[in-house]
C-alpha cells in the first residue's frame, strides 16, 4: 500500500496545492467516487478523504456533495476538476521533454483515428521525422471523442482525424484533406456488379474497422444510413483485416477511395452499387489554443497542409507504420 505524503498548509497566507492532491481529486472526478479514486491511486479511501478535507479547507469550497445518484461537484468543484488534470498533464509533459532534452531529443505525441492511421500516417509521419535527426515521434490510435480530453490533460500534443462539429473552445482545429469512404466487395461476392435495393445491405455481413464503433465517424454514418444491426457487422482490429476478408468474398468492407483506386481500378474491388454506399470526409488537425499549444503542434499543423505532405499521404509509404526512424510508437484503439 503506497502511503499519500500528508498534506500541511504555507503558513504565509498563500494558497498551496500539491500535486498528489491535483492527482486525488482528478480521480475522484474521472471515477465519481472516493472508492474508484483510492483504486486507481492504490491508497485507502481515508487518505483520499484527508486530501479532500485538505482541499475543501484551502479552498474555502465544498467541491462536491454526496446524492443518491454519485457525487455531485459545485461550480469550483468542476473548476478544479479540470484543472487538476490540465496542470498534472502539463507536469507529465514537462518531464517527458526534459528527460528527452537530456537524450539530444524533441518528441511530438500524436493521436490519429484509426482510419487516418492506417492509410495516411504512415506517409505523413515518415516525411516529417525525416526533417530533423532530433525529432522523435510517438503516435497512438484513439477513438476521435478522446481527442479533446488527450489535448486537455497534455497527454498528446496534436491530434489528426475526422472533423468535428462539436470540439470545445479550448481546442482549435484546421481542416486539411478530403476523402472519400466507400463501400466494397471481392469480386466473387454475390453482391459485385448487381444494383441494389437498400434493404439488402442491412441483411449482409459487413467487415470493418475499430471507427465503425464510433458513431460519429464516416463508418458509422454509413451504418446507421442502412440500419446494419449489431449481429451483422464484424468488428477487426485494423481496417486492412477487414479488407482482407471482403477481398476473399466474406462480405461488404469500407475504404478510402484513394488507398483501394488500384484494386477498384483492376477488379479485385467492386464498388457496391446502392445510393448511400459512399459518403465524403474531412481529415483535420486539433490543438490547443495558439498561447498553450507546442511549437511541434505548430509545425506539423503548418506542415500537413504542403503538397509534399498531401502527396505523401494519398500515396503512403508502403511500410508498416511501426518501422519508422525516427521511431514511432502505435498503441491499439484505446
Amino acid at each position: 500500500m503506497v502511503k499519500l505524503p500528508a498534506w500541511g498548509g504555507s503558513g504565509d497566507g498563500r494558497t498551496r496545492l500539491t500535486p498528489t492532491q491535483l492527482r486525488t481529486f482528478a480521480a475522484i472526478a474521472r471515477h465519481g467516487s472516493s472508492r474508484g479514486a483510492a483504486g486507481e491511486l492504490d491508497v485507502s479511501e481515508a487518505a483520499v478523504s484527508s486530501h479532500v478535507a485538505a482541499l475543501r479547507k484551502e479552498l474555502g469550497d465544498d467541491l462536491f456533495h454526496r446524492s443518491g445518484s454519485g457525487l455531485a461537484f459545485t461550480p469550483g468543484g468542476l473548476r478544479l476538476a479540470a484543472r487538476a488534470v490540465e496542470m498534472l498533464g502539463l507536469q507529465d509533459q514537462t518531464i517527458h521533454e526534459i528527460r528527452a532534452a537530456g537524450e539530444g531529443h524533441r518528441v511530438l505525441r500524436v493521436a490519429v483515428s484509426s482510419l487516418f492511421g492506417e492509410i495516411a500516417a504512415p506517409g505523413l509521419i515518415e516525411l516529417f521525422s525525416s526533417r530533423a535527426d532530433d525529432l522523435q515521434v510517438e503516435v497512438s490510435e484513439w477513438s476521435p471523442d478522446q481527442f479533446p480530453r488527450l489535448l486537455n490533460a497534455r497527454v498528446v500534443d496534436v491530434a489528426i482525424g475526422p472533423e468535428s462539429k462539436s470540439a470545445p473552445e479550448s481546442i482549435r482545429t484546421n481542416q486539411f484533406l478530403r476523402y472519400q469512404l466507400v463501400a466494397v466487395v471481392g469480386a466473387r461476392h454475390r453482391l459485385a456488379g448487381r444494383r441494389l435495393k437498400p434493404a439488402a445491405m442491412a441483411d449482409s455481413t459487413w467487415l470493418l474497422g475499430p471507427s465503425a464503433v464510433d458513431d460519429t465517424s464516416s463508418a458509422g454514418r454509413i451504418l446507421r444510413h442502412f440500419r446494419v444491426p449489431e449481429d451483422r457487422q464484424r468488428i477487426f482490429p485494423n481496417h486492412a483485416a477487414a479488407l482482407t476478408e471482403a477481398r476473399a468474398g466474406h462480405g461488404i468492407a469500407l475504404c478510402a477511395a484513394h488507398a483501394a483506386a488500384s484494386e477498384l481500378a483492376d477488379g479485385r474491388l467492386v464498388r457496391v452499387d446502392v445510393p448511400g454506399a459512399m459518403v465524403d470526409g474531412v481529415w483535420s488537425t486539433f490543438a490547443l489554443r495558439h498561447d498553450v499549444g507546442t511549437p511541434l503542434a505548430n509545425e506539423i499543423i503548418r506542415f500537413v497542409s504542403t503538397p509534399r505532405a498531401i502527396q505523401a499521404m494519398l500515396r503512403g509509404s508502403g511500410a508498416n507504420i511501426g518501422r519508422f526512424k525516427p521511431r514511432v510508437h502505435v498503441t491499439l484503439w484505446s
